[in-house]
């Protein structure tokens, strides 16, 4: 048959091969583990991003997630390494770097004379290399400089807690500023964490806005 060893789509069609397919789970873990049941090769073998991410109440608190994945391309395993030996020659700054690798996740930390421009605007370079090398790397890619993910978490998850707080306090929903991926995961976590707090991502796109309100009783 002509479909017999295409993955399908959520919809149960034969999906065409190479075509990004949305997935669905409880968590991201869920949706991962949809995506290498319906595509037959391990995660570490296809990129994947977020679509929408949502907590919700209807009589239980139920979360979902929906991601997009294709497969990688042949070529990708050495994609990191090769992308910043291109980039470091062409850069307009000075800077050396570390690479630690795991099964499913590449270290990378920027060290260097020129090493404090990546952390400027909330380290906005920093995080713009980082979702780059996501984008080409076949595993997922954490990249930090001077200790910037442990005290941007800290900071996030007091914003998180305070504004979770005052929706408590008064009862008014608020609307916190645009944020990637990694930073609205804090958000969520943190706000799910107080009594009678639950909180969704509005938007599209890689940026969005995170709503933190009361639970419907």
């Amino acid at each position: 048959m002509e479909n017999e060893n295409k993955p399908l789509d959520e919809s149960g069609t034969a999906a065409t091969a190479g075509e990004p397919q949305e997935y669905k789970g409880r968590n991201l873990e869920d949706a991962v583990s949809l995506a290498e049941h319906r595509l037959k090769i391990p995660r570490e073998k296809f990129n994947y991003e977020i679509v929408t991410e949502k907590t919700r109440l209807f009589g239980l608190k139920t979360r979902e997630i929906v991601i997009r994945a294709w497969p990688k391309d042949a070529g990708e395993e050495d994609a990191v390494e090769r992308f910043l030996t291109k980039l470091m020659v062409h850069f307009p700054l000075e800077l050396s770097y570390q690479i630690k690798k795991r099964p499913d996740m590449v270290f990378l930390v920027f060290d260097g004379p020129d090493k404090t421009m990546l952390l400027r605007n909330d380290g906005a370079l920093l995080l713009a290399i980082q979702h780059v090398l996501n984008k080409i790397s076949p595993v997922k890619v954490q990249v930090d400089c001077e200790f910037y993910r442990r005290r941007k978490e800290n900071k996030l998850r007091e914003y998180a807690q305070r504004a979770a707080q005052q929706v408590s306090a008064t009862g008014r929903e608020e609307i916190l500023d645009l944020m990637n991926p990694y930073e609205r995961r804090i958000i969520h976590i943190v706000a799910n964490q107080i009594p009678g707090i639950t909180s969704e991502s509005q938007g599209e796109g890689f940026l969005k806005k995170v709503k933190i309100f009361r639970a419907p009783r």
